[in-house]
């Protein structure tokens, strides 16, 4: 018995060069979405990050104000954490609560009033925001965040 073996003749399959340049448009596409979306991620986390800030700040406050009876004036600042005050009220008790004046993911330093803005009972710290500029909108105040 003859068995008939049909030879079949496979055309070489590939891509054009027009297909190639619509996939690689498409996969741009997507990566240059996603890319925007991690980026608005990394904003959010940056806000959380301040939340958190404040949090500690305020902790370091609070240990401050056992320590040396009161909260430190605006004009003494956060400093006060790092360095005893020369100015009044100079604290009795005065232990350095943390190695250097904290910042905020944008790298500026953390701004300071006692009284605060909302209420003058408790004291105010400030993030200045992704521009660096106090007294704007991008602004963080721990008095809005229900500190």
């Amino acid at each position: 018995m003859k068995h008939h073996r049909s030879i079949r003749h496979r055309v070489a399959a590939g891509f054009t060069l027009l297909e190639m340049v619509i996939v690689l448009g498409i996969i741009a596409v997507l990566l240059g979405g996603s890319i925007a979306l991690i980026g608005g991620v990394g904003e959010g986390a940056k806000i959380q990050r301040v939340k958190g800030d404040f949090q500690s700040i305020s902790s370091a406050l609070k240990t401050y104000q056992i320590n040396a009876g009161n909260y430190p004036t605006t004009q003494q600042g956060l400093k006060a954490l790092v360095e005893k005050p020369t100015t009044t009220p100079k604290p009795d008790d005065w232990v350095k609560i943390a190695e250097k004046v904290p910042t905020d993911p944008w790298k500026n330093e953390y701004g300071y009033k006692f009284p605060g803005s909302k209420n003058p009972a408790l004291f105010e710290i400030i993030s200045k925001g992704p521009d660096g500029i106090e007294g704007n909108e991008d602004d963080r105040s721990s008095q809005s965040t229900g500190e």
